[in-house]
């Protein structure tokens, strides 16, 4: 059996061009030759995202608690609940994160009917081929896809909703605005984002807690000095939050999660300043 570096997960993250900075937070790969099989669980973090699978699609758990083999490319809304997924053979896959605001125009329709739920997106992605086992490639593929999607869509942003997701984002607080301003902001925030400023903000201050959980050692770290780093009061008031976005506690978490669940919530989350367009 080879041990060389074909058979090593490995995983990537890919800027984009400036053209899709508005949209598109980040591109990223992943690869899974040998897989364990486990189960694992993948939390919020605030931006839906486009996943091709090159490899072998995953199986998820659904709500009847039976697992169910995910679509080649899905459209992953935004999320309220972990989310159970496992491997069933070699993975490969490439995805695109968007910022939370940042898919309205390409999914075509209110990102609510898309929240909780993996949308089968294979009808649009047909043709579309990126090479196997060329990260680069795979990246530079979905750019032009993206380019092209973007100049045929016509892609924009909402102001009102980029400025609320801009504070959100930065930690900073909403603007002051009248009962009928905030009325329109929330529906338009449900329409391009597909959950409320507020479960965003709380999305995300989550998400700051594996920021700095992972500075230093992962297995060594304090979860109690990186929740109060990310902006928590107190001990159990991450512990709830741990429950609701990741159905366990963060020392059976850390125990448990391998493979893709610990390469996506190792990498950094802080967000970078979004641009008006």
């Amino acid at each position: 059996m080879s041990t060389g570096a074909e058979d090593a997960e490995r995983y990537a993250e890919f800027e984009p061009p400036a053209s899709l900075k508005p949209f598109v937070r980040t591109i990223w790969t992943y690869a899974a030759p040998q897989p364990s099989g486990d189960v694992q669980r993948i939390a919020p973090d605030g931006c839906p995202e486009l996943i091709l699978d090159i490899g072998s699609p995953y199986e998820e758990q659904g709500d009847d608690g039976v697992f169910r083999l995910q679509p080649p490319a899905i459209f992953a809304g935004q999320m309220t609940r972990p989310m159970a997924i496992r491997p069933v053979g070699p993975v490969e896959l490439v995805a695109v994160r968007f910022e939370p605001d940042g898919a309205r125009d390409w999914l075509g329709h209110s990102l609510v009917k898309a929240t909780d739920r993996r949308l089968d997106v294979v009808d649009r992605l047909t043709g579309l081929k990126p090479p196997s086992g060329d990260p680069q490639g795979q990246v530079d593929t979905m750019i032009r896809w993206l380019e092209g999607q973007r100049q045929s869509q016509g892609w924009a942003l909402d102001p009102l909703v980029r400025t609320e997701v801009e504070a959100v984002s930065r930690e900073q607080p909403s603007l002051p605005r009248s009962s009928s301003e905030q009325r329109a902001l929330q529906r338009f925030f449900a329409d391009r984002v597909g959950v409320p400023p507020r479960l965003l903000r709380s999305t995300l201050r989550f998400r700051r807690v594996f920021d700095h959980a992972t500075e230093g050692d992962a297995e060594g770290v304090s979860w109690l000095e990186a929740g109060l780093a990310a902006g928590y009061f107190d001990q159990p008031q991450m512990a709830r939050d741990f429950r609701r976005f990741l159905g366990c506690t963060a020392t059976e978490w850390a125990r448990e999660q391998a493979e893709l669940a610990r390469r996506i919530a190792s990498q950094s989350y802080k967000p970078g300043t979004p641009h008006l367009h």
